[in-house]
């Protein structure tokens, strides 16, 4: 019988501990991750969430482990993320932009080197999607650095560039161990099919909202208690008109080709 897992990760504030006085305000990360869990309970799947505090770095990459020891070739896990996301310098010398990107967890930063290594732990066959509602989430496997930022009342989802070099440089030794030794694993070599539609393009900003972040309420709106009935890259598209130019979403395939999983509806078992 096919299996279903999903992750859902949100934060509002982040340790100030940690983030050099940064608490990363924003309004409406954590009802993302509940309405995500929602979404995916409805489909028959096993959601967790993590939220603010509980979401550290271990209990994340712990989940995710903890997925791809269970799960086998056409079983589904759908990991979502609401939150700021980051920079960090590149030290193994395989970005074009000379900076890692990451996803701003409560007591750290998760490198996207990191994450690559983490899909590449899941069976051939295993279905993965990653919704990203974060600034420069275009390609959350492998984030790029952004130039753009729009007008509007609410808060884009990136940690400020002052705050970002001074969490580095306060913890530049913790940091360096995984920016020098974890390397990004090449597509070919990740033997799951990973999807990801994700909250804008890379040099564009992801933006907090009142109930939802604006991406994550467009694709609920899309959704429509599960009245949608397309494949991804039409939820994709359909996501994708309801939002401003300034946020578009991004949609991509790694890993293994996979067109059954293409064609489904999304979150289907």
């Amino acid at each position: 019988m096919t299996k279903g897992i999903s992750l859902h990760i949100g934060l509002n504030y982040v340790d100030p501990n940690h983030y050099s006085g940064w608490d990363g305000k924003l309004t409406a990360a954590e009802y993302d991750a509940n309405d995500m869990y929602l979404i995916t309970k409805s489909q028959g799947l096993q959601p967790t969430t993590l939220i603010r505090n509980e979401a550290t770095r271990s209990a994340v990459i712990s989940k995710i482990k903890t997925a791809a020891a269970t799960l086998a070739a056409n079983d589904l896990f759908v990991i979502s993320y609401s939150g700021h996301g980051g920079q960090l310098p590149d030290m193994n010398g395989d970005e074009a932009d000379s900076m890692d990107e990451t996803w701003c967890l409560f007591d750290g930063e998760l490198v996207d080197d990191e994450l690559s290594n983490l899909w590449s732990t899941f069976k051939k066959g295993v279905r993965i999607l990653i919704i990203s509602d974060s600034c420069h989430s275009g390609t959350i496997a492998k984030l790029a650095r952004s130039s753009e930022r729009a007008r509007t009342e609410f808060t884009p989802k990136c940690m400020p560039d002052e705050i970002a070099s001074t969490t580095y440089f306060n913890n530049k030794e913790f940091y360096n161990s995984i920016l020098k030794s974890v390397k990004d694993v090449d597509s070919e070599n990740i033997q799951a099919s990973v999807k990801l539609i994700a909250g804008c393009q890379d040099n564009q900003y992801s933006y907090d909202g009142t109930f939802n972040g604006q991406f994550t309420a467009a694709l609920k709106r899309i959704w429509n208690g599960g009245k949608f009935s397309g494949d991804y890259l039409s939820f994709y598209k359909q996501i994708m008109n309801l939002m401003p130019p300034e946020q578009t979403p991004n949609y991509y395939n790694i890993g293994q080709a996979n067109l059954p999983f293409d064609s489904q509806k999304p979150f289907s078992l």
